[in-house]
């Protein structure tokens, strides 16, 4: 029951993270003065690392649950990473 609730708590943040950098990747598409076809490639451009940075960080705290070292963690991170950003 604890993993679970852990779990979506840790969701819960990645989703409030991909949410904040959302809202800053239009701020600096605004302060950069970009404008039409060039703000919403620079605005996806960083979504897309954003939410890839909020997945890695999800999966390495899913990593830390399970207590993973070495080469184990790496794989288990790498394809938590692959899952979490496979497009649905």
């Amino acid at each position: 029951m604890y993993k679970l609730i852990a779990t979506i708590l840790v969701s819960f943040g990645a989703l409030q993270a991909v949410q904040a950098a959302d809202q800053s990747c239009e701020d600096q598409a605004v302060a950069k003065h970009l404008a039409g076809a060039a703000k919403n490639s620079f605005v996806k451009k960083c979504e897309r690392t954003s939410q890839a940075a909020a997945a890695k960080e999800q999966c390495n705290s899913q990593a830390d649950e399970k207590k993973l070292h070495g080469a184990a963690r790496t794989s288990f991170v790498n394809k938590c990473v692959r899952t979490a950003s496979a497009p649905n």
